[in-house]
């Protein structure tokens, strides 16, 4: 019987400390299918103390976690091709001891799951084997691109997460807006929640029972069918940008989920095949220098585009 069919029993030491049961069996079950792992987890596969757990649990030292036999199948074992793994090396911006920072292309899944075989950090996980630890700080979605911390460290990812939560890491957009924005600046407050449909794809609304949201638009540049605007996010809800901007009848161009299907012809039209949301600067503390500011450049498509426009 091979290791994926029997059932394990790990301890919890330093190093697991703090993290979410999800992204450590993400780490422990390489090559299951991300969904497949949320599914051991709901169904009560997964136990902690011999207790049932959510995703979000966080481990503490020396609890034990109960993982189930899981089958690997082949399929998921594919690995990043040589071109895949060229283009995500030429898009590092920066790296020390602590953490690497990506340019992300637009078009790319930071991690495998709901189909994909694999991501961005699996890639990176390969282009960097002697580090062990590589793991997402955060996310960004797919069709998004820029800086994309990635951690080498545990310390280092949990004096980020916490930075996070205490609002010192600052992240800023650019992103072009369907439509003439009035204002210079907007301040859009407003929550909002999760929802998923019956196809079960997620999606995010403007909704009163929300939680509280708030990104700051300033407008970099006005064009006569669209605005580029910088977009600072105050706080860091899912899909925040988009559906903010959609709130406002100025929804991001070439967003296929919450976008104006009219208007994205028309920017296809002109060029435009990917979403123009781009996540340009990313300031954060550093356990070393104190602080650091880091930006992605624009990629030339987006650059070109602007250029028509």
């Amino acid at each position: 019987m091979s290791d994926s069919q029997r059932v394990k029993i790990l301890t919890a030491t330093e190093s697991g400390l703090g993290q979410r049961i999800d992204n450590f069996l993400v780490r422990k079950l390489k090559g299951v299918p991300k969904s497949h792992v949320y599914k051991i987890i709901r169904t009560g596969q997964v136990r902690v103390n011999k207790k049932r757990i959510k995703p979000v649990y966080k481990i503490n030292l020396k609890d034990e976690i109960r993982i189930p036999p899981v089958r690997i199948k082949e399929t998921y074992k594919i690995k990043p091709g040589e071109k895949f793994l060229e283009r995500i090396n030429n898009s590092v911006i920066y790296e020390d001891k602590f953490l690497l920072v990506v340019n992300k292309p637009a078009g790319i899944a930071v991690h495998g799951g709901s189909g994909l075989n694999f991501g961005l950090i699996e890639a990176m996980r390969q282009l960097y084997p002697y580090h062990h630890g590589l793991e997402l700080a955060h996310r960004l979605d797919k069709d998004t691109s820029g800086c994309l911390i990635i951690a080498k460290k545990r310390s280092f990812l949990r004096l980020l997460h916490s930075a996070l939560r205490e609002g010192k890491v600052h992240k800023c957009y650019l992103a072009l807006l369907s439509g003439k924005l009035k204002q210079s600046l907007v301040k859009c407050d407003k929550t909002l929640k999760k929802d998923t449909l019956k196809s079960g794809e997620r999606m995010v609304k403007a909704d009163t029972a929300g939680k509280d949201s708030l990104t700051i638009f300033t407008v970099k540049q006005r064009f006569s069918q669209a605005t580029l605007v910088e977009a600072e996010l105050i706080t860091g809800r899912t899909h925040q940008i988009r559906v903010h901007a959609q709130s406002l009848g100025h929804p991001v161009a070439g967003d296929s989920k919450y976008g104006d299907e009219q208007k994205n012809k028309i920017f296809r039209n002109l060029g435009l095949r990917r979403m123009f949301l781009h996540a340009d600067k990313v300031k954060f503390p550093h356990p070393e220098k104190g602080e650091i500011s880091l930006s992605a450049p624009l990629g030339d498509e987006l650059v070109k585009f602007l250029a028509k426009l």
